[in-house]
């Protein structure tokens, strides 16, 4: 695990951020716990939460921020959407902030383009659905899957990093409470235990 002054960057604009990797050829993870989480301006698709565009800091809370990359139409997400709705609850009566990204290709998987992320968004989704059309806040948080949680304390620094929980696709499987156990740590004032895990999704779907 990274310390806080590996790979840090304070408060670094994703869309300025040049990575001479493509992420798809091996690049190593830049964004893990202890680095300054990139902000970003991204428009939000679900026109009921939240604000038209919206940057890091419009999404902070008082006590932080959860960054999720999600999508339409992995398994992975569809099985996890009554969890990633309990966890953005939760933040939100927390004090902390909650938002979907999603970066996949809309090209090749029409069902992740601005309009089903709209359609998707209007079927009930309670937090700010935000779209990242060039994939570069996905380079920028070295994102890797879909789910995959980011959680920030209020200063954008990133505490936790991976998975929900070991079943995402299947909640009657589930044996951990990784990024929930997390939430409650830092609201605490404790350190987090557990600060990294691998994800477990379908894999971010790359522009060529």
């Amino acid at each position: 695990m990274q310390g806080p002054a590996h790979g840090q960057r304070k408060d670094s604009p994703a869309g300025g951020l040049n990575h001479p990797h493509s992420p798809r050829t091996g690049m190593s993870s830049l964004m893990e716990p202890g680095s300054v989480a990139p902000t970003f301006n991204l428009p939000n698709a679900n026109a009921g939460v939240g604000q038209d565009s919206m940057t890091l800091a419009d999404a902070m809370g008082e006590n932080g921020l959860i960054v999720a990359f999600t999508c339409n139409h992995c398994p992975y997400v569809v099985g996890s959407e009554p969890r990633i709705e309990g966890i953005a609850e939760k933040a939100r009566a927390s004090g902390m902030g909650f938002v979907g990204i999603n970066s996949n290709d809309p090209v090749k998987y029409e069902s992740d383009s601005w309009e089903n992320m709209v359609k998707r968004a209007n079927k009930g989704m309670s937090y700010p659905y935000l779209h990242d059309s060039t994939q570069e806040v996905a380079i920028a948080y070295s994102a890797e899957r879909t789910p995959e949680f980011y959680l920030l304390n209020n200063e954008s620094i990133v505490v936790y990093r991976g998975r929900l929980d070991d079943s995402p696709r299947d909640p009657s499987h589930a044996t951990t409470s990784e990024l929930d156990d997390a939430i409650n740590e830092l609201l605490s004032g404790d350190n987090v235990t557990v600060a990294r895990t691998e994800s477990i999704g379908c894999s971010v779907k790359w522009k060529e």
